[in-house]
């Protein structure tokens, strides 16, 4: 699951154009927490998950890998 939401995140950000930096201004997270979750070192709590989900306008269980 770690794997799949690293994936989806890095997938989401770059079809948006953004940077990690950038990302992680818009959503108020630090660049450092952001590269961590998509190099699949850190696994995101769920506000950050919800956060994510609402930015990217995505369902958490998309970002989880259970639906596509």
């Amino acid at each position: 699951m770690t794997y799949i939401f690293a994936e989806r995140l890095k997938e989401l950000r770059e079809e948006k154009g953004l940077s990690i930096r950038m990302l992680a201004k818009e959503v108020g997270y630090s660049d450092v927490a952001i590269g961590r979750w998509e190099n699949k070192k850190q696994i995101p709590n769920i506000e950050t998950l919800i956060t994510f989900a609402k930015y990217f306008n995505v369902s958490a269980d998309y970002l989880l890998g259970l639906e596509d």
